[in-house]
């Protein structure tokens, strides 16, 4: 797994009922660290052995690298046992080894917002051919967390911002998106007031994915622009709000 599971959705008594919001692929990251793909490789294996569903050929590594080459985000989790220096190189690593616009995230205990892990809206069973298998014979490996104290989400962060209504369409989702890049901004989402269009434009940004639509008429309401923007903390929220005023 994952790809033949994804591909199950397809399935015609599957795929008119249920749909793929994006595939999370969560990575021990002490582990890949020093080498290893699992905290107790030795405890992974026994239960695979088990389960006689699994296949209990195909070496983890095979499994590792086939849930990167799915997953539409990769959570670098135990990540209070790296130093900066060795989450950086992990996480370079992790996106040159996934699918462009992949994003890679840090955590501690799984402690994430859902803001951040629901609403990809990517309909992953619909883009197999990206997810291509680098192995054949895969099943899921289990990475083991362990709890050292209580943790909260402050590794993450938010911010609206609103201002009038923007001139060139193209232009500004453009910059959005070089926005999004070099800020490494993992959603963004709000309404859009466009010039002398009388409909508002809503937009939803998950990474480098952005989708835009107009979905209803301001009528009364107040014409303008407000983006809620959510990180991993030390975003630098003047620099984004700055490059946004100057493109509206």
């Amino acid at each position: 797994l994952p790809q033949p599971l994804i591909r199950a959705f397809n399935w015609p008594e599957i795929s008119t009922k249920v749909t793929v919001d994006g595939v999370i692929t969560v990575v021990d990251g002490k582990a890949v660290q020093e080498g290893r793909f699992a905290h107790d490789i030795e405890a992974v294996d026994n239960q695979r052995k088990l389960d006689e569903n699994l296949d209990h050929e195909t070496p983890l590594s095979e499994l590792y690298e086939d849930q990167i080459a799915c997953a539409d985000m990769i959570i670098i989790n135990k990540a209070d046992l790296l130093t900066s220096e060795e989450t950086a190189e992990l996480t370079q690593t992790l996106k040159e080894n996934s699918r462009t616009g992949v994003q890679v995230i840090k955590s501690t205990n799984g402690a994430l917002p859902i803001d951040v892990l629901l609403g990809q809206g990517v309909a992953a069973e619909s883009d197999m051919k990206s997810r291509h298998e680098l192995h054949h014979h895969h099943e899921h490996d289990e990475n083991g967390d362990h709890v050292h104290h209580e943790h909260d989400h402050d590794d993450f962060e938010s911010f609206v911002f609103s201002f009038g209504e923007i001139v060139h369409e193209e232009l500004f989702i453009d910059k959005i998106m070089s926005i999004i890049k070099e800020h490494d901004i993992l959603r963004l989402k709000g309404f859009i007031a466009v010039k002398d269009k009388p409909m508002r434009m809503t937009i939803q940004a998950v990474g480098p994915r952005i989708d835009t639509y107009y979905d209803q008429p301001f009528g009364t309401d107040l014409r303008a622009t407000k983006l809620v923007v959510i990180g991993q903390s030390g975003l630098d929220q003047n620099a984004i709000k700055t490059a946004l005023s100057d493109h509206h």
